[in-house]
C-alpha cells in the first residue's frame, strides 16, 4: 500500500468509527518523518510531496544503519530501495533482512512485493555506450523499474561503432524518454538526441583514460551538446536520471488526467 493510500484508508477508518482519534494520532505522529536511533530521520512524506519515496544512499553508511532505515521505511512503503550497496555489505544486510533482494550490477538492494507491476504509461529507453558503463545504466534501469516504469534496455552502442546504434533505431523510436549513459568522450547523447523526438537525459560516467578526468570530460561534452533537448545529470548518477525520467512521464500522465476531466 502506498503512502497516499494508507493516509486515505486511515482517514476513512476514523470517519467510520473503526479507528479512534487517539489511535489515529499514534499512527500519524511519525507520519511526516520518523527518527531512527540517533543517526537518521526517515522522510515518510516524500512520496506525498514528490511521487517518489525516500531512497537510501548506501555508500558510507554502516550495514546496521542501512538495515534500521530499511525496517523503518518498509512499514509505510511497498518498495524500499538502497543504492551503492557492495556485495559484502549486502551479505550482512541479508543476514538481518531475509527478504531483501540484490541487483548486483546496479549495486541496489530492495524490498520488493511479489506483485510489483508497471504503474505508469510510457517507456523509458536506456542506452549505454559501452559495457563498462553498465553499472550506472543498470542503476537507472532498476530504479525506474522499481518505481513502476516500463524500461527498454540497449547496451554497448557507442559511437565507435555507430552502426550498432543505427541497427537498433527502433528502441529510440519507441521510447517516451531516453537515458543515455556514456563515458570516454561522452558523444553518444548528442547523436541520440539528433535522432529522437523525446527528451534525452545524458549521464556521464567516470569510465575513461586519464584525460577524461574521472568523468569530467564526458560531462562537459554533454553540457556542450549541439543537439537540442538534452538534459545532463551528474557523473555516474544513474539514480537521478531515472527519477528525472519518471517525473517527466508522471507529469505527462497528470496532464492527460487534467484534459480528460476538462473534456
Amino acid at each position: 500500500m502506498s503512502q497516499p493510500e494508507a493516509l486515505r484508508e486511515l482517514l476513512h477508518a476514523v470517519s467510520s468509527g473503526q479507528v479512534s482519534p487517539e489511535t489515529a494520532f499514534d499512527k500519524l505522529k511519525n507520519f511526516d518523518y520518523e527518527p531512527v536511533a540517533d543517526f537518521a530521520k526517515v522522510d515518510h512524506h516524500r512520496s506525498l510531496r514528490t511521487g517518489f519515496p525516500e531512497v537510501i544512499w548506501g555508500q558510507d553508511k554502516t550495514p546496521e544503519q542501512i538495515a534500521q532505515i530499511i525496517q523503518a521505511l518498509r512499514q509505510r512503503n511497498p518498495v524500499v530501495m538502497a543504492t551503492r550497496i557492495q556485495p559484502t555489505v549486502y551479505a550482512q544486510l541479508r543476514y538481518r533482512i531475509s527478504d531483501l533482494q540484490y541487483y548486483e550490477l546496479a549495486r541496489i538492494c530492495a524490498i520488493v512485493p511479489a506483485n510489483l507491476e508497471t504503474r505508469y504509461a510510457g517507456t523509458i529507453g536506456i542506452l549505454s555506450a559501452g559495457t563498462a558503463d553498465l553499472p550506472v545504466a543498470e542503476e537507472a534501469a532498476i530504479t525506474a523499474e522499481l518505481s513502476g516504469f516500463q524500461v527498454q534496455r540497449l547496451w554497448d552502442v557507442g559511437v565507435a561503432g555507430i552502426h550498432r546504434l543505427l541497427n537498433n533505431r527502433q528502441v529510440i523510436d519507441d521510447a517516451d524518454v531516453l537515458i543515455v549513459v556514456a563515458g570516454m568522450e561522452g558523444a553518444l547523447p548528442s547523436v541520440v538526441a539528433g535522432l529522437a523526438d523525446c527528451p534525452v537525459i545524458a549521464v556521464p560516467t567516470s569510465i575513461g583514460y586519464g584525460a577524461s578526468f574521472g568523468g569530467l570530460a564526458p560531462l562537459l561534452t554533454m553540457l556542450n551538446s549541439c543537439a537540442a533537448g538534452v538534459g545532463v545529470v551528474n557523473i555516474d548518477n544513474g539514480f537521478g536520471a531515472a527519477v528525472l525520467a519518471g517525473q517527466i512521464l508522471r507529469t505527462c500522465h497528470k496532464l492527460q488526467n487534467h484534459l480528460r476531466r476538462e473534456n
